[in-house]
């Protein structure tokens, strides 16, 4: 399992990701779940657009590159918001509860940290 560190901060961004192998558990990512509880999160790589049909609920979403660095950052997507445009240049997307992002600056560039639980 890994988890997501702000280095810059110190902050702990999800202490445990899921990460689906397969083209169908990517495709299937989070859809038709209650909600995701706080501390986890969902890394789909490879990826750089994501939609929100069949989601129960709001998430945050960081779009990183190859190297972990923030291409975009969605904060409280809405449940069905719909398609969410593709990012170009992102590499994979890390999907947390929604307000995991809150009073954080996440410019473009910013570095993160994929580690081992």
């Amino acid at each position: 399992m890994l988890s997501l560190v702000h280095p810059a901060s110190g902050r702990v961004l999800a202490e445990t990701l899921e990460e689906p192998r397969t083209f169908f558990g990517r495709g299937l990512g989070l859809m038709f779940r209650r909600g995701l509880d706080p501390g986890r999160g969902m890394l789909i790589e490879p990826c750089n657009g994501i939609h929100m049909l069949f989601m129960r609920f709001p998430i945050d979403a960081l779009f990183l590159d190859r190297r972990d660095r923030v291409r975009k950052v969605y904060r409280r997507l809405p449940a069905w918001y719909g398609i969410v445009p593709i990012v170009f240049g992102a590499r994979k997307v890390v999907e947390l509860p929604p307000g995991t992002l809150d009073g954080l600056e996440l410019p473009r560039g910013e570095q993160l940290k994929l580690q081992c639980a």
